[in-house]
């Protein structure tokens, strides 16, 4: 029985070792879409967005989801608080939570956040541990040549780890 629990522990200590490059990577990846909110004219109708942007300036990102998620409840018809909301959940560690959101976006079909959203996608990928989607992902982003992310994409792909045969 305790070869079981010594085999158990191994198998967790090594897959948690694998992770911390990864989680590493992740941090290194994701920079927080620019703040272009906050400085947006306090009204009845926006104050909890302002007031979450504010927060997520100062990099409180958990009162900044907070603030986010209420005023989206409210407040559908400004689906640009869906973007800082993907990025309140992956500065947060929650890359699925955050790639929902990103869904929402592009369900709404906002054609200016196109690139914003396929490489947040694969911000979310990188950062859940599915580095061969990241890895298409940022390939995808490159191969376009004129993506608003190539840069970041290119530097993804030089220090993802190379692929198993």
């Amino acid at each position: 029985m305790r070869w079981i629990w010594w085999s158990f522990s191994a198998v967790v200590l090594i897959g948690c070792g694998e992770g911390t490059s990864g989680t590493d990577l992740c941090k290194k990846v994701f920079v927080p879409y620019p703040d272009m909110i906050s400085q947006r004219t306090r009204t009845h109708m926006n104050a909890t967005y302002v007031d979450g942007m504010a927060e997520y300036s100062q990099g409180n990102y958990a009162a900044a989801r907070d603030s986010i998620e209420k005023f989206l409840r409210v407040q559908r018809a400004d689906v640009t608080g869906y973007m800082y909301l993907a990025c309140s959940y992956i500065a947060l560690g929650d890359p699925y939570k955050a790639e929902l959101q990103l869904d929402h976006l592009e369900k709404r079909d906002i054609l200016h956040y196109d690139d914003q959203i396929e490489w947040y996608t694969v911000v979310c990928w990188l950062c859940s541990g599915q580095t061969d989607r990241a890895r298409a992902g940022a390939e995808r982003i490159v191969s376009e040549g004129t993506h608003t992310y190539v840069r970041e994409a290119k530097e993804l792909l030089a220090e993802l780890p190379a692929t198993k045969p």
